[in-house]
């Protein structure tokens, strides 16, 4: 099955009632929405300087 391609599930009526994927296409989705979830949480963090940014991974480097 392609990584893109779903198969849905349907009732009597031809309704759709669930989705087959591919586990690599599953795990990318649940990957890009715990990505999401991560970008929700630090919308209202402040940006910091690239060098600030530096000294912090410098401070880091030395425990």
């Amino acid at each position: 099955m392609n990584p893109t391609q779903e198969q849905y599930v349907v009732d009597a009526n031809g309704t759709k009632t669930a989705v087959i994927l591919s586990i690599e296409h599953y795990e990318q989705l649940l990957e890009d929405l715990h990505d999401l979830a991560i970008v929700a949480e630090r919308r209202d963090e402040q940006p910091i300087p690239l060098a600030e940014f530096k000294k912090r991974l410098n401070r880091n480097d030395t425990l």
